[in-house]
């Protein structure tokens, strides 16, 4: 993998570009998992891309500290559960994306969806919708649930040298977890469920 003098980013033989990803998604049948609503939490989350000269970005968000979240100051995607005002899940997503780092997804370009993931240690089961920004300003951070929002390198985070078993906390104990160390002040550690759809969406840009 490198970076052409462009800032377009090479997966081997492939360059990825806005065209790239357009067609990557135009012809992916994501998996959709139903399952019963008593006792799960169906959230939805947005992956948002954006395009300037270094190349194409990633944006992430920093949960704020808090007890009561067992995801609490972990990396995430924008997003959150459902609510009665709520037409589907997408609309769910760019409900939340405003709500927490003040994007609004009605003015991207929506490019597709990931297969369903479930969660290892809560039951929860995530929907992550894709956006390509064609314009964006500065974040608007909701910071009773929001400590940082920040963009990174699409090219970061296929980097076999940020990868690993990592060191991270989950509901207050330590655990040894597969991660991607991030290229932001703190080097924040992406896993989880997160770090499975951002490896799920790699994976569909290198087919």
């Amino acid at each position: 993998m490198a970076r052409d003098p462009v800032g377009l980013i090479n997966m081997g033989n492939v360059m990825i570009t806005r065209e790239h990803l357009e067609q990557s998604l135009a012809g992916h049948l994501p998996e959709q998992i139903n399952l019963p609503v008593q006792g799960i939490i169906h959230a939805a989350v947005a992956l948002i891309i954006r395009e300037n000269a270094s190349g194409l970005q990633v944006l992430f968000m920093q949960r704020a500290e808090n007890e009561k979240d067992p995801w609490s100051g972990n990396i995430s995607f924008p997003g959150g559960k459902m609510e009665n005002g709520d037409r589907d899940l997408r609309t769910a997503a760019e409900r939340e994306t405003w709500e927490e780092v003040g994007i609004d997804l009605s003015k991207a370009r929506f490019l597709g969806r990931l297969s369903d993931r479930t969660g290892a240690h809560l039951p929860i089961l995530v929907s992550c919708f894709i956006y390509l920004l064609e314009e964006s300003g500065p974040l608007r951070l909701f910071q009773e649930e929001v400590q940082d929002a920040f963009w990174v390198p699409l090219a970061d985070l296929t980097d076999p040298s940020r990868r690993g078993e990592k060191s991270v906390r989950f509901a207050g104990q330590a655990m040894i977890r597969p991660g991607i160390t991030l290229s932001h002040p703190g080097e924040p550690v992406l896993w989880g469920l997160t770090y499975l759809l951002v490896t799920d969406f790699i994976t569909l840009l290198k087919l």
